[in-house]
């Protein structure tokens, strides 16, 4: 009985991420304006001297997103000052996730020496507009104008045991690109991670 109630949960939760669709390369952003671990609520609109984003979808629970931290702590260090900073949102409510609350992101970015914003994204409503499916999952933006754009999405890299010396970074080929004018060689990967804590379809 109790394997058949665990299987049916987590049946619901794959038709819950099954029912989300993930935008795609060169889909307009939506923006967001999210609280922050410090309490104050971050937009890209604090950052008008941005050439984009560094979106990523994270947790503080998940071994593929812990993998990640130090990468993305490196990526905001090499590339904030070129104008492309990361900003992190969790979309993972605590509900369903307790390791997830806001309090722990608080000392997830502290004990991760978070360089960037760490977001709670309450409702999962910038969460469902972007798609994002896993934890991590990367959404490059580049502005344009006014607007913000997706050039990239999917995984930071291909080395999620973060031990492959010849690893393919994407992301930061990606920002090379734009930073020479040159077209995206790669725009989309399949992102690896933990599957984003949903509500079960009811």
């Amino acid at each position: 009985m109790k394997i058949s109630a665990l299987f049916a949960f987590l049946l619901c939760g794959l038709l819950a991420t099954a029912q989300i669709n993930t935008l795609e390369t060169g889909a307009a952003a939506p923006g967001f304006s999210l609280k922050n671990i410090d309490g104050n609520m971050v937009s890209p609109k604090n950052y008008p001297d941005a050439k984009g984003f560094i979106l990523v979808f994270t947790a503080n629970t998940c071994p593929y997103a812990i993998a990640y931290e130090s990468r993305l702590v490196e990526l905001d260090k090499k590339f904030s000052s070129l104008g492309y900073p990361v900003i992190a949102i969790n979309p993972n409510p605590q509900s369903i996730s307790a390791g997830d609350s806001y309090e722990k992101m608080q000392v997830k970015a502290k004990e991760a020496n978070f360089s960037f914003p760490y977001l709670l994204d309450e409702g999962q409503k910038i969460t469902n507009l972007y798609g994002a499916r896993v934890t991590p999952h990367i959404f490059l933006l580049q502005k344009e104008g006014a607007l913000l754009k997706i050039v990239y999405t999917g995984a930071i890299d291909n080395d999620t045991e973060g031990n492959n010396p010849d690893k393919i970074k994407y992301v930061e080929n990606a920002i090379a690109s734009l930073e020479k004018g040159e077209n995206i060689e790669v725009t989309a990967t399949k992102a690896i991670g933990c599957t984003v804590k949903r509500p079960a379809v009811k």
